[in-house]
């Protein structure tokens, strides 16, 4: 399990709403370790490419020797995302992402930790129970490398009014 690394909201998750999420704050939580045997079976799984799942080809390829697909690398950052930065009781959904990145590999043996900045938020304009997170997700290695960068969009629930 991963930890807040730089504080973290003053709501805690299971208490998070829209209103929570505030333009400009930045959270980082991590870390995690990657290691070889888990790279290489995700890859058989979901990306047999050779970078991915063969060592002996991958240190002859143009990185110089194992990485992680790239999605696994998200699943990752999903992880640290879901048990941190998400409500566990206004996440509604997400539309999608933008800006998916991955401008360096993640190698076996690399430690990441997730820092999420929050860019802009907006109450739904057909939807008046709910609003529109975007936020910037970056997995950082303990070298500060970016190896997975994207603006995740979340709908959430708004705080209930008490009467």
């Amino acid at each position: 399990m991963t930890k807040p690394l730089n504080g973290d909201f003053s709501t805690p998750i299971d208490d998070r709403y829209f209103e929570d999420y505030v333009p400009g704050a930045v959270y980082e939580y991590g870390t995690v370790t990657v290691g070889e045997a888990e790279i290489l079976e995700f890859a058989e799984r979901f990306d047999p490419q050779p970078i991915h799942v063969d060592p002996a080809y991958a240190a002859g390829g143009p990185f110089g020797g194992l990485i992680a697909s790239g999605w696994h690398t998200g699943g990752i950052f999903m992880r640290i995302f879901a048990d941190h930065y998400l409500s566990r009781v206004a996440s509604l959904a997400s539309p999608g992402l933008d800006e998916l990145r991955w401008p360096a590999p993640l190698r076996p043996g690399d430690t990441v930790r997730l820092r999420a900045t929050v860019l802009d938020t907006r109450p739904s304009r057909s939807k008046p129970d709910r609003g529109i997170v975007r936020t910037r997700g970056e997995l950082l290695t303990e070298d500060d490398r970016t190896v997975l960068d994207l603006v995740a969009v979340n709908l959430l629930l708004r705080r209930p009014t008490t009467t």
